[in-house]
């Protein structure tokens, strides 16, 4: 039956009772999950229904909030909610209004914190690679630079979850395949819009990244982000095919139409020296899948599930509000979940309990996307058509992201 559902918080009920799924069976990682309560189905748009749920965990009760996407309905698409570039941040709501959004919620973690190195302000970039509508928007952060919880074993900063121009949902792995081309000869490209570049590395940040600093990128190695940054750097700015300026001061602020900015440290700052004004340059970025089939869409997170089973090694004692997203019926249906804030109820569920929750629901396939503060849940107001958050976030409001995953009714 389906039921409008207005903006004070959601009673849940029993009209749909799921036995839960134990993680990770015989690989010695069992959860408390009990059971997880369905209430009714309440319609989007064609093709998108939101229900919410309660479910108890190894912690206690939690409520939560999930959005079902036929990917086989041809009203049915799913894009990047961005606020334009890569290092900036606004509210899931505003990204989900300005892009005209029926549901939505906030995606992979991302350079919040204040650095550890003095004078060096967070980018608000992500830490994984990002698709929006066929195109690449950045590439991933070296593995032991991400920021929030460490990466389980088996994943890596480069996975995704995405849908390809076929409609179909699935986790995959996107590595940036890019060049440097000179007079001199070609090198490979070790960043692209993003705030982490390998040691020894060249990077370029194109007008998608944005006005703010590109100096935490050559901060840290390759495995500790808290190292301290290089004093080996060198900046070039290419414009139409040449290079129009050098400096050993790492810049800021918005950059030009046609025009790309190549970072480099240590052995990428002594390539980006040798080059001179008005020589030519060809930068080459891409973005390729580990499976070889394209994404018209993609976001990074990291795996929880595959294959129906939750992956060994999860945690299972650390409890937080969480978000995740799910593949189902064979990439024919996405699953995107998100729990209440820890003030109203409890404290969360673990990562091994989120895998069990999406494979509850219908997932064979999912991913763990940024939780706590940043957990943001929208849909379409059925009277109004603004997006309605359906959560209660952590401190009782929306904290501003970089991106999000977007559903959308044509």
């Amino acid at each position: 039956m389906m039921r409008s559902v207005g903006r004070a918080r959601t009673v849940v009920t029993a009209a749909a009772t799921v036995g839960a799924v134990v993680a990770g069976a015989g690989l010695g990682q069992a959860t408390a999950l009990d059971k997880v309560r369905l209430a009714d189905d309440v319609s989007v748009a064609p093709g998108i229904s939101y229900r919410a749920f309660s479910v108890t965990g190894s912690h206690g009760v939690v409520s939560g909030h999930l959005v079902t996407a036929d990917l086989t309905d041809r009203h049915v698409s799913v894009d990047l909610l961005t606020p334009g570039t890569v290092s900036s941040r606004v509210k899931l709501s505003q990204m989900a209004a300005a892009q005209g959004a029926v549901a939505g919620v906030n995606a992979d973690f991302f350079n919040i914190e204040e650095s550890q190195h003095v004078g060096v302000a967070p980018t608000n970039s992500a830490v994984g690679p990002a698709i929006a509508h066929g195109e690449a928007l950045k590439a991933a952060v070296p593995d032991g630079q991400r920021f929030g919880p460490g990466l389980p074993p088996g994943t890596s900063t480069r996975d995704v979850i995405g849908v390809g121009s076929d409609k179909r949902a699935r986790l995959d792995e996107l590595t940036l395949q890019g060049s440097v081309s000179t007079k001199s000869g070609s090198f490979d490209l070790g960043g692209f819009n993003q705030y982490a570049i390998p040691v020894s590395g060249v990077g370029a940040f194109t007008p998608k990244w944005g006005e703010v600093s590109r100096q935490r990128s050559v901060c840290g190695t390759d495995t500790v982000r808290a190292a301290a940054c290089s004093t080996d750097t060198y900046e070039v700015t290419v414009h139409n095919g040449r290079v129009v300026s050098g400096s050993p001061t790492i810049g800021a602020g918005a950059i030009a139409e046609d025009t790309v900015v190549l970072v480099g440290r240590e052995a990428g700052a002594d390539r980006l020296r040798a080059l001179r004004t008005g020589d030519e340059v060809k930068v080459s970025d891409q973005l390729k899948t580990a499976s070889g089939k394209q994404f018209q869409f993609a976001v990074g997170g990291f795996p929880v599930l595959r294959d129906g089973e939750p992956l060994p090694g999860l945690d299972t004692k650390a409890a937080a509000t969480r978000t995740g997203a799910g593949v189902g019926d064979h990439g024919q249906l996405l699953y995107l979940l998100v729990l209440d804030g820890n003030a109203e109820s409890g404290s969360g569920l673990t990562v091994a309990e989120v895998a069990d929750v999406l494979g509850t629901v219908g997932a064979d396939a999912g991913v763990n996307l940024d939780g706590g503060g940043s957990s943001t849940l929208v849909t379409r107001d059925p009277v109004t058509g603004t997006p309605l958050v359906r959560n209660h976030p952590t401190g009782g409001a929306e904290r501003p992201v970089p991106e999000g995953i977007g559903l959308f009714s044509r």
